[in-house]
Parts: C-alpha cells; structure tokens; sequence
C-alpha cells in the first residue's frame, strides 16, 4: 500500500502528483483494516475510529469530537456540530484530505495516511480550526472561541479561529504553533513546533503576518506583525523576523536577515534546512 503513494524523495516528488482523496481514504480503510488484524488491542479502536465510517468525513466528525471531549461538552454533542459542518461544506473536507496527503508526503517519519489521522495532533488541530473558522464566520463566535480553548488544550496549538488558512498543511510536531487573529496562511506551508505567527503589541486590526504559498517556517521561529513573507521562502530555525521576507529568499537570524536562498522554488514541499 505505501508503495503506491507518493513518497519522501525530492527528486520522485517533482514527477509525482499527490493522491485524490478517494485514493486517501481507501488508502486509510485499508492501512485500518491491515493494523486491525496485527494488533488486536486497538481493533475496537480502529473499527470505532475508521471502518465503521462510510466516507472521510463521518470518521472525521467521529475522531474530531472524541479527541475534544469534555466534561461540559460531550463527544455526541460535538459531533453533531462537526458533522453538519462538514456535511455543509465539502471543501472541509478536501482540505483535510489534502492535509493528510502533504503530511505523508513530506514528514519522513510518516509512513502510512491513517497515521497522522489518527495520531498527529498537527492535523487534530488543523481540522478543528477548520470547523471554528467556519463557525466563527456564520455568528457563532462563542462555540468557536470554545472550540479553540479546547484545540490549545487537547493539542498545544493555539489557532485563532478567525485566521485564514489554506489547504494542504504540514504542522510537523505542532507543539507550541500560534497563529494569531489576522494571519492569512497559503496553500502548502510546512510550520515546524513552537512557531509564533504574532502580533507586537496592543494594536487592533491587521496585526498578525501574512504567509505566502510553499513557505517552510523552521522550528521556534517567531514572525511578528503585519509583514509578509514571500511565496517559497525559507525562515530557519529560531529566526525572530519583524520585516518582509522577498519570495524564494530564506532569513535567519535575530532579528531575520537574509542569508541565502532555498534550495528548492517550493521548500515546504521538500523539508530540506540546507540553503544553498
């Protein structure tokens, strides 16, 4: 089955497009059913998780409203919610389908689809902010804002839910992310754990960076206020950046200078730290 997805060499990932989404879900059935037989001690958990599912998003809405559970809102009752969201809006659904293929495609400790559905609190918490996002958007600020409260929680990621987020994410890790109110986030952008998408003070208004396609943000980097960091940019590692960042450049440093540039047009894709 691994086999035929795409895999984590640069060199087959400009050649090979990524899998549809019926390739995704099929492609989790059968790692569910696979794993079911091999480890009888999650059987129950994997039937209850994935292949009592019909399609992607019952089991989304399934997982989803399990992992954020709480004494004051019960699983049943959020999957309601989770449910008729995704049920309303397709789009979710895709986006979480394109996460999971760029997290197997780009995270070399991935090796199945099923895997970051069902463990990696990076895609957990991407999705919930997917269904606070769009709750924010229809008047319901209250259930989004607690939906955040319990993403922070439950994942250690705090994602406002009025941020703009693309498809096809990778939040290697997770631990750690913010992403504040005004971001506006690309399509394909790799952010590894304890990055800060923050503002610089008590300012209102459009406050929080703008982060273009295919950037690939190192780990513990904070960029702070409304700058914008280009399409296929680089930020390494601990970089502390308060100034634009030109498209296909990479930063380091505090505060960011740049220092080089990638070594690919698209480094999100390819996760490589080196600069040329």
């Amino acid at each position: 089955m691994t086999d035929n997805m795409t895999g984590n060499n640069p060199a087959k990932a400009k050649t090979k497009k990524l899998p549809s989404p019926e390739e995704i879900w099929s492609c989790i059935r059968r790692e569910a059913n696979k794993e079911a037989e091999n480890e009888p001690i999650l059987a129950s958990f994997l039937h209850a998780t994935i292949l009592n599912h019909g399609d992607f998003a019952s089991a989304l809405a399934f997982h989803l409203s399990d992992l954020l559970n709480s004494a004051t809102a019960s699983a049943l009752s959020l999957r309601e919610v989770i449910d008729k969201t995704l049920a309303e809006n397709p789009n979710l659904v895709t986006a979480a389908l394109n996460d999971v293929a760029a997290i197997r495609d780009r995270d070399s400790a991935c090796a199945e689809c099923g895997t970051p559905f069902l463990y990696y609190k990076g895609f957990h918490a991407l999705q919930t902010y997917r269904i606070a996002h769009w709750l924010w958007n229809n008047n319901r600020q209250e259930l989004a804002f607690f939906l955040q409260s319990r993403g922070s929680i439950c994942f250690g990621v705090d994602i406002h839910p009025a941020a703009i987020i693309g498809h096809g994410l990778m939040l290697d890790h997770a631990t750690g992310i913010v992403i504040g109110e005004t971001c506006i986030i690309g399509n394909n952008v790799s952010i590894m754990q304890s990055v800060t998408l923050g503002g610089t003070g008590k300012d209102k208004g459009d406050r929080h960076p703008k982060i273009g396609e295919g950037v690939l943000i190192g780990a513990g980097s904070k960029i702070l206020g409304n700058i914008h960091v280009g399409e296929g940019a680089q930020v390494c590692a601990g970089s502390v950046v308060l100034k634009d960042v030109p498209p296909h450049s990479a930063v380091a440093g505090v505060p960011a200078k740049v220092v080089g540039k990638p070594n690919e047009d698209m480094p999100s894709l390819f996760m490589n730290q080196q600069l040329n």
